[in-house]
């Protein structure tokens, strides 16, 4: 059984009146009405149960049941659905009225709590000031669990979320039900003729004919031509022919044009040498001088001479005039700027700066170990990148802003590839190495092989120190993609009409 505990509409409090005497009765204004309520039956108990101000139950009075225990302010607002309400219990109210009628007004502690709110009919006094908060009260149990409500109306539709990434492949599910069939096409183009097809069975023998009649005469008439029939298949090849006789010789033809002359023959060897002649003359003239012969086979060198003796020391010189001074030099850079790197590891991934990781000389910060180099200023730089090639083929570009300088194809291996550029660089400006993919980045690194990237300020184009006030330009965007370098122009294979 569950009770309920129904609120009253109002809460009286009438200010205590001075003591009367012993022969009159006990004043009805005294008696302070309190309003039935949770926070009311609750200060009542509290009361009731304290062992200091505990009041006693007057003789044969009817024993109120303890409050249920559970969560009041749910049995203040709705019953059990199982049972039906209490019926409400009358205490006897003749207790009441004996202590009202008793001559000496009995202490309040000894009133039992029936009968504090049973005869209030005063007029209600001033509102008092507000109590102070009472201590908090044990936490009630829980309550029965509601009712399920209804359904809410659906929600705005959010924002798309972000695209999450790719899942894994699913395997192959199971074969569908075959769909309705579609609605029927247009009627389509005639084909083209199909092939011949093979020849069929012969057919069952016809049914006998009728007998024939014997004609009036006995000679045969011939019937009517019948139709054409197929033609037949080609037959086979024929036994080549026997051979004719020869025919008679042919006339003259004419002269053919003279042929373009041949290549000039071998040299023939050298003949043997004749015999000398004989000279009888003897105040003859003297013949021409003889051709030059060839230079002889260079000598062995000789032997290293002597050393000869020191000379004597001189005389020191005077001074000289002072120089005319000479023009200025050029100015000396403010800003220094240099690195070298080593590869990390061998076969760098594409679409992305090779990683340089192992740092030889990097003082002032300016290059990156995700494989970029920033410039600091304005001015000329040298770039250089000296790479061993190992298992795979190498093609690798030098890229200045997302734009490809120069390419360098390696094939052989355990090889090298090596290039060096001077390039003018604006500050804020970004270099670094690529590979063109996953086949051909053959770049290697071992205990016995490095590959390096390198790189330093030539001289910038002002000498003035940087000011504080010149911060560096926002980070340059794009696609790091191989891309199409820009070739040389094609050679003019076309003559001119000067050209001979």
């Amino acid at each position: 059984m569950k009770w309920s505990l129904v609120p009253q509409p109002e809460v009286r409090q009438v200010p205590d009146l001075p003591p009367q005497s012993p022969s009159t009765p006990y004043p009805q204004t005294s008696i302070i009405q309190v309003m039935w309520t949770p926070v009311g039956i609750g200060l009542l108990l509290w009361l009731s149960h304290s062992p200091a101000i505990a009041m006693p139950e007057p003789p044969g009075s009817l024993a109120i049941p303890p409050p249920p225990p559970g969560n009041l302010t749910r049995m203040a607002r709705s019953f059990d659905m199982a049972m039906p309400p209490p019926s409400p219990m009358e205490p006897d109210l003749s207790y009441c009225d004996m202590l009202l009628e008793a001559p000496e007004p009995p202490p309040i502690s000894s009133v039992p709590w029936y009968c504090v709110c049973s005869h209030c009919k005063g007029k209600g006094g001033p509102k008092g000031e507000t109590g102070e908060r009472g201590l908090p009260g044990a936490p009630g149990s829980p309550g029965r669990r509601g009712f399920t409500g209804f359904r809410g109306r659906p929600g705005f539709m959010g924002r798309p979320g972000l695209k999450g990434q790719k899942g894994d492949e699913g395997e192959k599910g199971d074969h569908g039900p075959v769909g309705l069939n579609g609605a029927k096409g247009q009627r389509g183009y005639k084909g083209d003729k199909g092939d011949q097809g093979f020849e069929g069975p012969p057919g069952e023998q016809g049914p006998q004919g009728e007998p024939g009649q014997c004609p009036d005469s006995c000679e045969s008439v011939q019937g009517p031509a019948g139709e054409p029939g197929l033609p037949g298949s080609v037959g086979p090849r024929g036994l080549p022919g026997i051979a004719g006789t020869p025919g008679a010789k042919g006339e003259k033809g004419d002269t053919g044009e003279i042929g373009p002359e041949g290549q000039p023959g071998v040299p023939g060897q050298k003949g043997e040498q004749g015999v000398e002649g004989a000279c009888n003359c003897q105040d003859g003239a003297d013949g021409l001088n003889g051709e030059q012969g060839p230079p002889g086979t260079k000598g062995e060198k000789g032997d290293t001479g002597i050393q000869g003796s020191p000379g004597t020391v001189g005389e020191k010189g005077d001074v000289g005039e002072q120089g005319v001074m000479g023009i200025p030099g050029p100015c000396s850079p403010a800003i220094q700027s240099a690195f070298s790197a080593v590869l990390g590891s061998s076969f760098p991934a594409p679409n992305q700066p090779v990683p340089f990781t192992r740092i030889l000389y990097n003082m002032q910060g300016h290059f990156d170990p995700a494989g970029i180099y920033r410039a600091p200023v304005n001015g000329t730089y040298v770039f250089s990148y000296h790479l061993a090639v190992y298992f795979r083929v190498l093609h690798v570009g030098l890229f200045h802003n997302y734009r490809p300088i120069v390419k360098t194809i390696e094939t052989t291996n355990l090889g090298m590839a090596s290039h060096q550029v001077v390039l003018h660089l604006n500050q804020g400006d970004q270099v670094w190495l690529q590979v063109k993919d996953t086949v051909n980045n053959g770049m290697y690194v071992s205990n016995e092989s490095s590959s390096t990237f390198s790189g330093f300020l030539l001289h910038p184009d002002t000498c003035d120190m940087p000011l504080f006030r010149d911060f560096f330009p926002q980070p340059i965007q794009g696609d790091y993609s191989w891309d199409v370098m820009e070739g040389p122009a094609p050679l003019n294979t076309t003559p001119s009409p000067d050209t001979p």
